[in-house]
């Protein structure tokens, strides 16, 4: 959050250090730098926001960089010219606009990390459309009250006039290649990143929002089941995950994750070069 758009417009809004001057969190980096100096991993993996490279302009990303290369340590890709593959967005996976930096990096000693390129990242050949995700019957509860669907609605309205992009996303189930805004875990909040269309008539909203036949379709947002399956927590047609907490943990807790089939396929492109790591140099101190 220290290094992302919304919690650097945020904390400098309330007048908050942002970044590695934030005392709360952004200190965890070092962290880090200090469990891979204990430990001494062959690899490693790191994610963030996608601004974590531009922040600051650029200082943030070139203070990591350093302070890995003192470890010992190179990142994959750091000079790839042309578009960036560390920055991979989850809609290559599922359908969820999510850009994320992943750093993979290696020891130097083992001389892979020219050879490891994320450019090489397995995609699957077909995106789950968003429709096969959501749940055939959902409980009336996730639908927006007419008074916070008014709220959302005029406040684009507002932004819209000013030429801003504000407001809520609203998807529409039956667009085969619709792809849903980032889920964030203020979703619980009011859902507006992502809104599920029941079928609002946009015409007749704008002549007449209060049309009692109109209102009965007003969008709804996920619920946490279709949450873990954009995620990628859950499939379909397989066991389903469970979620043992309430709603609003839910929802805060899949925002701040990762798209697991993201990580899945990081981790099958490292694993020959991990396999082949521990041949080099067996990392007995390595949990």
């Amino acid at each position: 959050q220290p290094f992302s758009l919304a919690g650097v417009s945020k904390k400098n809004s309330l007048g908050r250090k942002h970044g590695f001057e934030c005392d709360a969190q952004g200190t965890l980096f070092f962290d880090v730098c200090r469990i891979i100096r204990a430990r001494k991993p062959n690899a490693f993996v790191l994610e963030n926001v996608k601004n974590l490279k531009s922040h600051d302009k650029g200082k943030t990303f070139k203070v990591i960089l350093e302070a890995l290369d003192e470890l010992g340590y190179d990142v994959a890709d750091v000079d790839y010219s042309g578009k960036d593959p560390k920055i991979i967005d989850g809609a290559n996976f599922l359908p969820q606009h999510r850009e994320r930096i992943v750093l993979v990096g290696f020891r130097k000693d083992l001389n892979l990390t020219n050879r490891f390129t994320l450019t090489n990242l397995p995609k699957p050949r077909e995106v789950p459309s968003l429709s096969s995700l959501l749940e055939k019957s959902v409980d009336e509860k996730y639908v927006l009250t007419p008074r916070l669907w008014e709220y959302l609605y005029e406040y684009a309205k507002k932004h819209q006039a000013k030429g801003n992009g504000f407001g809520y996303g609203l998807v529409d189930p039956k667009n085969s290649s619709a792809v849903c805004r980032t889920l964030s875990a203020r979703y619980h909040k009011d859902g507006s990143e992502i809104l599920i269309d029941r079928g609002w008539n946009k015409r007749t909203g704008e002549t007449d929002f209060w049309n009692q036949s109109n209102q009965k379709r007003r969008p709804r947002r996920l619920t946490p089941k279709e949450c873990a399956r954009l995620m990628g927590f859950e499939k379909v047609e397989e066991s389903p995950f469970i979620i043992p907490v309430s709603d609003t943990q839910a929802y805060r807790q899949f925002g701040n994750s990762v798209i697991v089939p993201v990580f899945e396929a990081v981790a099958k492109l490292m694993k020959p070069y991990i396999q082949e790591s521990i041949k080099i140099k067996p990392n007995k101190s390595a949990a």
